[in-house]
């Protein structure tokens, strides 16, 4: 059967439901797949997700566009709380990360330093390392795995409800009513979680230097001595795209998300996946940026 025809209206509300998912396929022996079509079938996923990631880029910032010319439609209310349970629970497993990863990381480097009689310059490499990569990376994955997976498992569950549905039924865009509030406080909350990142991150490194026998008015002027604003500013810069991926993906996850009862776990397995993924790739991207430009 094929509708031809329909009023532009009603057919934006066909296009909602997919067809193929009303099929009822029937169990068969699997034939298995050569090679060549196998690697046709991956390159076709890739420039499906890639077509799919840049129109929700497209969408996500007209939303923006729209959320900055009418604020009032806003519903900061929802933001505020999205904003609560994203970034201030968020607070002590950040805090356990970044000051165990300080530890371990100057107990790692002091040991080799100390046979040359620099274990002080730990204190500087702390403090780089916190600021430029590790703060901003830490926070960024936590996010993905706490923030970007609740995402991706309520607008999953929503789109399974068929919450969604209704939303673009009554008229309602989904990006601007659901998603606009996410990305926006994690973008908020995100550099916010840096800055706290990288001061525990210091004072588990300053552990060390004080169990060997450092004072630790040394490490702190060791610390001031080896980095500047634009060593913060820069991890900052890094934790603001870090967010808008993390919050993004995992909201795109779950407008993705499919009929059945596996659905939404896949949808938050992948948002976890996707975030890791494209925070590590932006963020060598980012090295390279910085060296060339020499931030």
């Amino acid at each position: 059967m094929e509708i031809c025809g329909l009023r532009a209206e009603f057919q934006q509300l066909l296009d909602i439901f997919d067809p193929a998912e009303f099929e009822e396929h029937q169990k068969g022996k699997h034939k298995p797949t050569s090679l060549p079509e196998q690697v046709g079938r991956e390159t076709f996923k890739v420039l499906q997700e890639t077509r799919a990631l840049i129109a929700f880029v497209g969408e996500l910032g007209a939303a923006f566009v729209h959320a900055f010319l009418n604020p009032r439609q806003v519903r900061w209310k929802d933001a505020f709380f999205v904003a609560e349970t994203a970034g201030v629970n968020a607070l002590p497993i950040i805090a356990l990360l970044s000051f165990l990863a300080g530890l371990i990381i100057a107990f790692q480097a002091a040991i080799p330093m100390r046979q040359f009689g620099a274990e002080i310059f730990v204190a500087n490499l702390m403090a780089l390392i916190m600021l430029r990569e590790l703060g901003p990376l830490l926070t960024a994955i936590v996010l993905a795995g706490r923030s970007g997976s609740a995402f991706a498992a309520e607008l999953g569950t929503m789109k399974v409800n068929e919450e969604i549905d209704a939303l673009s039924t009554m008229g309602l865009d989904p990006v601007r009513f659901l998603v606009v509030i996410r990305v926006l406080a994690v973008l908020v909350m995100t550099p916010l979680l840096t800055v706290f990142s990288d001061l525990v991150g210091v004072i588990g490194g300053s552990v060390v230097l004080v169990l060997m026998g450092y004072p630790p008015i040394t490490y702190v002027h060791q610390v001031l001595s080896s980095v500047d604003y634009g060593d913060l500013v820069g991890g900052l810069f890094k934790s603001f795209v870090f967010a808008i991926l993390v919050a993004g993906i995992g909201c795109l996850r779950g407008l993705q998300t499919k009929t059945g009862a596996m659905a939404v776990g896949e949808s938050t397995t992948r948002a976890v996946v996707s975030g890791i993924v494209l925070v590590i790739i932006t963020d060598g991207i980012f090295a390279v940026l910085y060296y060339y430009l020499g931030i």
